[in-house]
């Protein structure tokens, strides 16, 4: 349970201000159709999260070493420098939905957008650092859902409830904490 909590937490905090949920944002302000839009997002997440968290559980196995272990915790330290940098929505223009409409169109954009994103990232270490798929791409998925639905409903107002750069301090003490939790724990290897 450990690895869910974790996963939901890292994940919901990184989320806000993250270039999905400026997506989502977008997305809503431009379709006016908040169920489609948050159905895709899930489902983009629950495919998207269950890869990485597949990756992270692979790479460990095939990784499995002491130089693996402050791989991980090196990554961790990294993505918290990362949360510190603002995302821009500048390629996402909110384009027509065309033939496809809100659920596919939001699908398809959500899980592209999310490829190479430091949370999908950051699942991938999850992975790795619980070897669990199932319980880390839950507490991934359930972490996107709990910024994302706000946004969708809230759209601009969701991201001046806190100002963004208070949630980017936040984000990256997360993963410092979990950077240096697997560096103590890397540490304790050599004993």
């Amino acid at each position: 349970m450990e690895s869910l909590f974790v996963s939901t937490l890292v994940v919901a905090i990184a989320e806000i201000g993250d270039k999905t949920q400026l997506l989502a944002i977008i997305l809503a302000t431009r379709f006016k159709k908040p169920v489609p839009i948050i159905f895709g997002i899930l489902v983009a997440t629950l495919a998207n999260h269950a890869l990485a968290a597949t990756a992270g559980y692979w790479v460990a196995d095939l990784l499995n070493g002491q130089w693996f272990k402050w791989a991980i915790a090196l990554s961790f330290i990294a993505m918290a420098a990362w949360a510190l940098i603002p995302d821009k929505a500048d390629d996402e223009d909110g384009s027509a939905v065309g033939r496809y409409g809100v659920f596919l169109t939001t699908t398809i954009a959500f899980f592209l957008v999310e490829m190479g994103d430091k949370t999908q990232i950051a699942t991938v270490a999850l992975g790795a650092k619980f070897h669990s798929i199932f319980w880390v791409a839950a507490g991934t998925t359930l972490g996107m859902m709990l910024a994302n639905i706000p946004a969708v409903y809230l759209g601009e107002a969701a991201t001046k409830i806190v100002p963004l750069k208070y949630v980017r301090i936040g984000a990256a003490l997360i993963f410092l904490a979990l950077g240096i939790w697997a560096v103590v724990e890397a540490a304790s290897l050599f004993r």
